[in-house]
């Protein structure tokens, strides 16, 4: 060590005391949100998560109740196989699953990774207000309202009076 390193700052962080802020666009393992005022699950069950995941690691078991709506009775996912590519949260219509910032998640058995109790918000957080939703990867941002400059049917309407006044000019 020359004595210019020794006075220079300290670029090494001593990792299980210290850790370095994560971005919010950060994907780690995934996390099942809640509604927030009533506690029950967000999932519907229509499964286009597991659908789309090019992993094959998503499953979920549903089953039409009483009431013909669907009921989740099992959702598992394979952590084992996932490869955090986030594609389940971008599709999920009602915002249920989202790419949380948790990725210490070691294990030394294989039957440690999966179960839906580790990646759900529990009820006692939810009813109480006490969990802040991760507004992580998959979720909209707090401004997304405002960063949208059209929406496609402004695009419609544009093109439809184009045509309007191309055909009045014929």
């Amino acid at each position: 060590m020359t004595i210019k390193e020794f006075f220079s700052k300290e670029v090494t962080i001593h990792y299980p005391m210290e850790v370095l802020p994560l971005s919010p666009r950060y994907r780690a393992v995934h996390h099942l949100q809640r509604l927030l005022d009533s506690g029950s699950e967000r999932c519907i069950g229509c499964g286009l998560c597991e659908k789309i995941c090019t992993s094959n690691c998503i499953r979920i078991i549903t089953h039409k109740g009483a009431d013909e709506r669907k009921h989740i009775d099992s959702y598992t996912i394979n952590l084992g196989r996932c490869i955090y590519c986030g594609l389940c949260a971008e599709v999920c219509p009602e915002l249920a699953i989202v790419m949380g910032q948790r990725f210490e998640n070691s294990s030394v058995q294989r039957s440690q990774f999966g179960g839906k109790a580790e990646f759900l918000t529990d009820v006692a957080s939810a009813k109480d207000h006490s969990h802040v939703e991760f507004a992580g990867f998959g979720a909209p941002s707090v401004d997304a309202s405002q960063r949208v400059q059209q929406t496609p049917l402004d695009y419609a309407s544009q093109e439809a009076q184009a045509s309007q006044e191309e055909n009045k000019d014929a």
